[in-house]
């Protein structure tokens, strides 16, 4: 391979990664603003539960650890890890998603119904630590 050749490689591979990191941005943004609908329940400040947990950190911990929450009733016990394929599963329905884990029905009820939402909103939630 000739010169001329590795660097276009390399110019074609830095310009996909800087969109694929502004359109992972442009999905967080979007997800911070569908966000507010949990807020009523949830925080993004790690160990500030409400009546449902913290989510700051969520992303690649095991379901119903959050540091400080003992409210947990359909996730107490679980043998997951929130990622993409969870958070999109229980944000569709948690009582379904909970039930199909094997667990009692979760206590969340609120469910988003549109799945670009949920791609925003868990595209927020990746970025909480």
């Amino acid at each position: 391979m000739n010169k001329g050749r590795v660097l276009a490689a390399i110019l074609v591979l830095s310009s996909t990664l800087i969109a694929g990191t502004a359109m992972a941005n442009d999905h967080a943004e979007k997800g911070k603003k569908v966000f507010k609908k949990c807020i009523a329940c949830h925080t993004v400040t790690a160990g500030k539960n409400k009546s449902g947990p913290s989510l700051a950190g969520i992303f690649g911990r095991k379901a119903g650890t959050a540091e400080g929450y003992t409210n947990y009733k359909g996730l107490k016990g679980a043998d997951w890890t929130w990622d993409e394929a969870e958070l999109d599963g229980y944000l569709a329905n948690p009582g379904k998603f909970t039930k199909s884990k094997g667990k009692k029905k979760a206590s969340m009820t609120f469910k988003l119904k549109k799945k670009a939402d949920r791609e925003n909103v868990i595209a927020y939630i990746k970025t909480l630590k």
